[in-house]
């Protein structure tokens, strides 16, 4: 007689198989290539973020590769993704002289990318913007003046903090990122 498993033991298995088939691959090693006169050794991975990025250039005008850092853009090339420029708009609102940039691989239809934006504004236009945005459903970000998030049930994708798409307001200035965090990625102002 064969010995039966009962449904729940292999709902569980199959769990366990299926988290265990979705775990990332652990980081290779650096490798050594050698050379006649003396081996050298691959840099890691996280050097570009550790050296800090050229400042960007005064009067030029934004664009996907200057709007977030230079170890960031390599990191997001090096995936084979590239960007997708947009003008950058608050609901129906154009703002001239910014950008919105959306970041993904772009040869295969997929769900996953990551989008940021900066653009010039005004603080009158700034306070406009934030009053009607705030009057359509998007929240204030608890304790952090100037940032205007959507509504977390609406949100397609959140960060581990719970935030989805979000503007971030300054002196003469507005990033966008699709989560909170990512906000720390738009370094242009």
């Amino acid at each position: 007689m064969i010995p039966r498993i009962p449904l729940a033991a292999t709902g569980v298995l199959a769990l366990a198989l299926a988290i265990t088939a979705c775990a990332p691959a652990p980081e290779p090693a650096p490798t050594k290539t050698t050379t006649a006169e003396k081996p050298v050794e691959a840099p890691p991975a996280t050097a570009a973020a550790e050296e800090p990025d050229p400042a960007p250039t005064k009067g030029a005008d934004p664009t996907c590769d200057t709007i977030i850092s230079a170890g960031t853009v390599k990191a997001l090339k090096d995936q084979g993704w590239s960007a997708e420029p947009t003008d950058f708009t608050l609901g129906e609102l154009v703002l001239e002289g910014g950008i919105m940039c959306s970041w993904a691989d772009y040869s295969a239809a997929s769900d996953h990318g990551q989008q940021y934006g900066w653009a010039p504004i005004d603080a009158e236009t700034a306070a406009d913007a934030q009053s009607k945005m705030l009057a359509e459903g998007w929240q204030r970000v608890d304790g952090a003046e100037g940032f205007i998030t959507e509504d977390p049930k609406y949100a397609f994708a959140t960060d581990e903090d719970g935030y989805g798409v979000t503007y971030e307001f300054g002196d003469g200035w507005v990033k966008y990122a699709d989560t909170k965090q990512g906000l720390l990625l738009v370094d242009w102002k």
